[in-house]
């Protein structure tokens, strides 16, 4: 073989290898295209179960906040009470009358 057919044999080595590389760019660019279209599918239904679980909990605190709200309202009439029963002579008084049963 002479230079020449050798140099235009790589010239089509190398044309060859250049349209192999544009095919691999072009497969490549679908895949990533797929890849991402199906990972924007996932992702909105991913969104869709955050929103409704944060509508659940935001259901939740709301309630929560009613019950915690008819609770105090519930409590209001004990809590002079509960203060002198929680004043520290009250519960040493009270102890004393604990040993004293405990004696008899």
């Amino acid at each position: 073989m002479s230079d020449l057919e050798v140099n235009d044999l790589v010239g089509w080595v190398g044309i060859g290898m250049l349209i192999a590389a544009g095919f691999a760019l072009v497969i490549e660019g679908a895949l990533a295209a797929a890849w991402g279209l199906a990972l924007a599918k996932r992702t909105k239904a991913l969104q869709k179960q955050i929103e409704t679980g944060r509508a659940e909990i935001d259901a939740d605190v709301v309630r929560l906040k009613a019950a915690l709200e008819e609770t105090k309202r519930l409590w209001e009439p004990y809590r002079r009470s509960l203060r002198w029963l929680n004043h520290p002579l009250v519960i040493a008084l009270l102890g004393s009358f604990r040993r004293r049963l405990a004696v008899r």
